[in-house]
């Protein structure tokens, strides 16, 4: 098998006889120094060792040796260098057990049909012929191949010489080769850089990792995170620097990273998909009855230990509250939830009684709040029923109904009207397009639509806005979004504001938002509540109560981001006592 771009009939033998260039090809071949010692050495009785297909010739220069008399190493008697040798008695000395490559040569010589043994160019020194990590360093381009279908292209003026050899018209020597694996031969155009012979991630606008948002798997950006990693490896963005995904080298058996779609762009450096982090994560060696324990002291006799209270909860998941609620009522006969109800008040109790709270009932309990009674809050209709996927929706919606007895749909026909009533029944019905590759035609198509129904003529339909916001993917929806700002020179936000008023500009401002930036969403949501006289503290609990599980690592990144201060230096301004220890325990530092 040859490989890409490399002559199916193998290199001539270095160099030809009528003076062409051998390997490397033109451009990049080994000039021949003229002048006192300027000639290749006479290999083992005065003749040159044999090439595949014939002699080398000699070169010019009298004495017949390279200066130095160092380069190339021919496979002469013990493998050294007439006139003396490489620390070793090789050139260079390869990272391989007792200085050996894998196949024993570096690199490895055309085959018969002009292919490297195996298939492969070079046989890294991992083991089952396999790159640390499992990938080599995978190229640009349509279907893993770099631009011009060859791998790699020599570079301009052919591959650098060793250190002690001579010069190239380029310039350039390769690295010693004092352990590792040695860099690929030059960058590739547009790709590398600083000389460190792999390609180099792409930067600028567009660029992976480019701007906080939801990366694509395997786009590694500080606190982003991106595909599994590796065992026994622990990289910050979820994936190998760079954020390019693990996979087996070219050439290797073995399933292949997923090419890049063309279809699924990076649009506007906001990538798709993408890892999020919670600051609460499962405590390891959890003893529920212990941590049972813990709270019927810190609740008994005169007085409350609050702290002790506090160094729990807010260390332990949702899934681990709940069993320690379970062991509390084993160990003790008595309801945790009631106990502590007795002991705390005000704000205090509102925020423990949200963490012990399971996450879908909580959800589903804010939304019979927000609709009980005079008055309807909307903003918390919107923050729920407009950011959450398919499946909370469903669950949300199953929990209302066997919970809290009652059919959420009814009651939002019975507590909002219009426009904004349609678009909350469209997102409660959890039937969202949930397909993550980006179809652009239809990307265009729709931003022309929304166009057309808004800002494109007297008057706004309402109904194309609430379809298209209500049943595209979030990743079509992005897309979406920035065909909309490149045909209409407006953003689509900034359009909605034009176009609708009140709660239903809420809403779809909302799941615009989320589209762009979801961390972004609700750090405002946390400035609000917080901003001016007062403090709205059912608001600040609860987004920080659900999100502490799932994205408050990037809200806190995204508060810092848009308003150049931290969120917990605002809490801390603005709340006070135990709740506010409580508070900045689950934010973290």
């Amino acid at each position: 098998m040859s490989y890409p771009g490399y002559p199916s009939s193998g290199y001539p033998a270095y160099p030809q006889p009528d003076g062409q260039s051998g390997y490397p090809q033109a451009g990049g071949q080994y000039p021949f120094p003229g002048g006192t010692g300027g000639a290749y050495p006479p290999g083992v009785g005065g003749a040159y060792p044999q090439a595949p297909g014939g002699a080398y010739t000699q070169p010019p220069g009298a004495g017949g040796a390279y200066p130095g008399g160092t380069y190339p190493q021919p496979p002469g008697v013990g493998g050294a260098y007439p006139g003396g040798t490489y620390p070793g008695g090789t050139y260079p000395q390869p990272p391989g057990a007792g200085g050996a490559y894998p196949g024993g040569t570096y690199p490895q010589p055309p085959g018969a049909g002009g292919a490297y043994p195996g298939g492969t160019y070079p046989q890294p020194p991992g083991a089952g012929g396999a790159y640390p990590g499992g990938t080599y360093p995978q190229p640009p381009g349509a279907g893993g191949a770099y631009a011009g279908g060859t791998y790699p292209q020599p570079p301009t003026g052919g591959y650098p010489q060793g250190p002690g050899c001579p010069y190239q018209a380029g310039g350039g020597t390769y690295p010693a080769s004092t352990g590792g694996y040695p860099a690929a031969p030059g960058n590739q155009p547009e790709w590398g850089s600083g000389g460190s012979g792999y390609p180099s991630p792409p930067t600028g606008p567009g660029a992976p990792g480019t701007a906080p948002g939801y990366g694509a798997p395997g786009y590694g950006t500080p606190g982003y995170g991106g595909g599994p990693q590796p065992a026994g490896q622990s990289y910050s963005g979820g994936g190998p620097p760079g954020g390019y995904g693990s996979g087996p080298m070219p050439g290797s058996t073995g399933p292949q990273p997923t090419p890049p779609q063309p279809s699924m762009p990076n649009i506007g450096g906001l990538s798709i998909g993408g890892a999020t982090q919670g600051t609460i994560r499962p405590v390891a060696n959890f003893n529920a009855q212990n941590d049972a324990e813990i709270l019927r002291q810190a609740m008994k006799g005169a007085g409350t230990n609050e702290q002790a209270i506090i160094d729990v909860v807010s260390n332990r998941t949702n899934e681990q509250r709940q069993k320690i609620k379970l062991a509390f009522k084993t160990l003790y006969g008595k309801d945790l939830i009631k106990d502590l109800k007795s002991e705390l008040s005000g704000n205090m109790e509102e925020i423990i009684l949200a963490l012990f709270k399971p996450t879908t009932y909580y959800d589903a309990w804010s939304l019979r709040k927000a609709m009980e009674g005079a008055g309807t809050q909307d903003r918390v209709l919107i923050e729920i029923l407009c950011t959450r996927n398919n499946q909370e929706i469903r669950e949300i919606v199953r929990c209302y109904r066997e919970e809290l007895g009652r059919d959420l749909e009814k009651d939002l026909k019975k507590d909002t009207s219009g426009h904004f009533k349609r678009l909350l029944i469209s997102m409660s019905q959890g039937n969202r397009d949930e397909n993550q590759t980006v179809d652009m035609q239809k990307a265009t198509a729709d931003a022309e639509r929304l166009f057309r129904a808004g800002e494109g003529k007297l008057g706004t339909d309402e109904s194309t806005f609430n379809m298209i916001l209500a049943t595209r993917s979030f990743p079509q929806l992005k897309a979406t979004i920035h065909e909309y700002g490149r045909l209409a020179n407006r953003e689509l936000l900034k359009a909605v504001d034009r176009e609708f008023s009140g709660d239903v500009r809420d809403g779809m401002q909302a799941i615009v938002q989320c589209v762009m930036n979801r961390p972004a969403f609700f750090a405002e949501k946390l400035y609000k509540s917080m901003k001016g006289l007062g403090t709205s503290d059912s608001t600040l609990i609860r987004v920080i109560v659900t999100r502490s599980e799932i994205d408050l690592v990037q809200i806190k990144q995204a508060f810092w981001e848009k308003y150049q201060k931290g969120l917990r230096t605002m809490v801390e301004s603005d709340t006070s006592g135990d709740y506010k220890r409580l508070l900045l325990s689950v934010i973290g530092n």
